[in-house]
């Protein structure tokens, strides 16, 4: 079987296009190939399927095998692989890829026929929560903003949370990141994203992912960030978001209350996965 290894702000998942591949048991599969040392290695698979509705349908597994219902550096990379294979038309304006949280539109920029950034629009963008809400973590009295973009999040400022350190690379996810991710106040399990301000228009991140632990990025989780912080007054509606693996530009429309994210887009290579 073939597949494609891409990677947006270093967030990397292993694609299948599965316009010409079958595969049978995805969940088993994302377990085996996202293994660092005895697969591919990656932070999941991502199957590029047919959709009746959309040009092509993302269809994400992370690395636990667990099934995900947005990637928002994953859908960039899917966009990039179906316009540079040519399962979409060069001429194609607006690319729409169907998700398991809906239909996202994507635009792109090209360099020699190939795309090299997207711009996503998210969706409305819902918040999850009390603006802010506290709980309790391990011992640590903190408090969150709960933002849905197809998935939840937990988005936790450091300034308003100074017990976790002077800085966001100081949490000691070792120690902390399941009970973040585990906490009976999210049944389905959450994205925690820690948070510094370095201006209102301006932030690093870090982010401990359900399904795959800490990751270079998270596009969706970016994105909740910011839809996060202009709700609490902190950030403007357009900010760039500095994260281990790279940077993403997030815009906040407040009016239609939809987010768009834009950034690169990579692939890295391709090979034959033989079982």
């Amino acid at each position: 079987m073939k597949f494609t290894k891409m990677e947006g702000a270093g967030n990397d998942y292993i694609y299948i296009d599965c316009f010409r591949e079958k595969v049978d048991n995805p969940k088993e599969l994302a377990i085996k190939m996202s293994d660092r040392h005895f697969g591919v290695g990656g932070d999941g698979i991502i199957l590029i399927e047919p959709s009746d509705r959309a040009d092509a349908f993302m269809h994400m597994f992370n690395a636990d095998g667990s099934e995900g219902a947005m990637c928002g550096n994953g859908i960039r990379c899917t966009a990039k692989y179906i316009y540079d294979h040519g399962i979409v038309s060069p001429e194609t304006p607006v690319m729409k890829i169907e998700t398991k949280s809906g239909i996202k539109e994507i635009r792109y920029e090209e360099m020699d026929g190939k795309l090299f950034k997207a711009t996503v629009d998210m969706g409305e963008v819902k918040l999850d929560s009390d603006l802010p809400e506290k709980i309790q973590i391990d011992g640590l009295n903190l408090s969150f903003v709960g933002i849905n973009t197809g998935n939840p999040h937990a988005i936790y400022f450091l300034e308003d949370n100074p017990v976790l350190g002077k800085n966001i690379y100081e949490i000691d996810f070792s120690r902390y990141g399941h009970s973040f991710e585990t906490h009976p106040r999210f049944p389905n399990r959450v994205n925690s994203e820690f948070i510094e301000l370095k201006n209102r228009k301006e932030i690093n991140f870090r982010v401990y992912e359900r399904g795959s632990g800490e990751t270079l990025a998270c596009g969706t989780g970016a994105t909740a960030a910011v839809v996060a912080g202009n709700l609490l007054g902190k950030l403007d509606e357009r900010v760039l978001v500095h994260l281990l693996g790279g940077d993403l530009e997030i815009f906040y429309d407040k009016e239609s209350k939809h987010a768009f994210m834009s950034g690169e887009a990579r692939e890295v290579f391709s090979g034959m996965w033989e079982e």
